[in-house]
Parts: structure tokens; C-alpha cells; sequence
């Protein structure tokens, strides 16, 4: 599948920054792919549910300093917009995989979940793929990328 890209070299920088997939660069990969721990669990639903619900500033706001390291508070809300617009609303998704690290170094150090989903939207399927650091005993978004060929 292709992932999207704008129409502008400024889009296009957004939405490869904001989507960028962390690298796999970890001291212990633990993949498992029918279950996940309920709190990270709970805090890719809050994200999904805040994305459905278009609570753009949000996300923002409550995402970890990765996240707004890469993008502005404005440039966060247009991607999440250009995806709606694009693919519509999330009508159902299944767990395709979830790894957990532990990273020594690195953007992504310290403990990190990679969650992956098979979606369905309103104007096509693709993949989610949610990345989540844990920071102070929460697990918080650090990347999020949407990979589908609705996108083209």
C-alpha cells in the first residue's frame, strides 16, 4: 500500500514527520500479536476515540514530547483532517500486531509499544500503526501513521 502524500512540499514534510514510523531499534523486542496490556490499550482508545470525535487539539496536548517535537499544534490538526476528509471515519479495526520494546537510546528510549491494526474507514481499508511511549507511568502517542491506498 501507499501512504499519502500532499499536494505541497509543506504537507508533505507534515505528514512524513507526523506518520514517520519510529525505527525498530531496540534492546528486546517482545511481539505479541492477540493481546495488549490494558493500559495501553485504553490510551490507543482515548487517541481513537478523540480522532473520531475530531478533538484535534486534544491529541495534541495529551501526546507525548515526541509528538510535538515533530509538528505544530496546527499542522497535527490538519493531517488528522486531510485523513476524515480522505478516508472518513473508522468503522471497525482488528489488532494485526503489537510489539513492546524497550529501548536503550535513541528518540524512542525507554519502554515503547508499536500497535498495529487492520482498518476499515467509511472510503477504503488500510493500516493503522500506533506508537506509544510510556512516560511516567502513562502511555502516551509518540507517531501515528496511516498506510492505505485511499490515501492516493
Amino acid at each position: 500500500m501507499k501512504s499519502w502524500s500532499g499536494n505541497d512540499s509543506g504537507t508533505r514534510a507534515t505528514v512524513l514527520i507526523l506518520f514517520s514510523l519510529s525505527l525498530l531499534v531496540g534492546c528486546g523486542i517482545n511481539p505479541q500479536r492477540n493481546r495488549l496490556p490494558a493500559e495501553v490499550e485504553s490510551a490507543i482508545n482515548t487517541v481513537a476515540d478523540d480522532v473520531a470525535q475530531e478533538r484535534y487539539d486534544k491529541i495534541y496536548e495529551e501526546a507525548s514530547e515526541l509528538w510535538r517535537q515533530d509538528v505544530s499544534k496546527e499542522q497535527s490538526a490538519e493531517v488528522f483532517k486531510t485523513l476524515r476528509t480522505r478516508l472518513g471515519k473508522v468503522e471497525n479495526r482488528s489488532l494485526h500486531s503489537a510489539t513492546e520494546q524497550q529501548n536503550s537510546g535513541g528518540a524512542l528510549k525507554g519502554n515503547v509499544y508499536i500497535v498495529a491494526y487492520q482498518t476499515k474507514f467509511e472510503l477504503g481499508e488500510g493500516m493503522e500503526t500506533y506508537t506509544l511511549v510510556e512516560r511516567n507511568g502513562h502511555w502516551l502517542l509518540a507517531r501515528y501513521l496511516v498506510n492505505s491506498t485511499a490515501l492516493n
